[in-house]
């Protein structure tokens, strides 16, 4: 390919050279293996850099979400719920799913249908910012539900940079 991206067709090394040379580019093998092979006039360092920016952006995009654990006492305090649905809502903000767990001891395993009406309770609670991603479930001495965010863990960042970064222009504001 030429400088201005149009097709030269089949030459010499030498006048690929010398053409990469003229231009101010460099003469990059993009296919070494076809016959002939194919070369490309381009502005390699350029070239790199674009790649290496693509790689950071795809990187600060990708999504890391983590699994949180809460875990609850059937007989659980107001304030202490208050608490604790605060923890659940702080990670779910934060893209992270959470795993709600609610401890039954002694006589508290007869009666499951209380720890299920706590969870639903709290799915409720925060259903503006969680879906029930796996419903109540006794599993032996525990009962748990798993809740994931309404948005994706990339979305959250990028939100937390935003308001971040127009917290950052507030403070200069309101020291001048």
């Amino acid at each position: 390919m030429g400088p201005r991206g149009e097709q030269v067709g089949v030459i010499r090394v030498e006048q690929a050279l010398q053409l990469a040379q003229e231009a101010d580019l460099d003469l990059v093998e993009v296919a070494p293996n076809s016959r002939p092979p194919v070369a490309k006039l381009m502005d390699y360092g350029k070239y790199k850099y674009e790649a290496a920016q693509k790689a950071r952006e795809a990187r600060r995009n990708q999504s890391s979400a983590a699994l949180k654990e809460i875990r609850f006492r059937l007989k659980i305090d107001a304030h202490d719920y208050e608490t604790k649905k605060g923890h659940v809502l702080r990670f779910l903000r934060a893209g992270d799913k959470v795993k709600v767990m609610i401890m039954f001891r002694g006589r508290e395993q007869s009666r499951p249908e209380f720890g299920y009406k706590l969870l639903m309770k709290l799915a409720d609670e925060v259903s503006e910012d969680a879906t029930i991603e796996f419903r109540p479930k006794q599993d032996g001495r525990n009962m748990t539900m798993v809740l994931a965010p309404t948005r994706t863990k990339a979305q959250a960042l990028a939100e937390a940079r935003k308001n971040r970064a127009g917290q950052d222009q507030a403070d200069e504001t309101n020291a001048d």
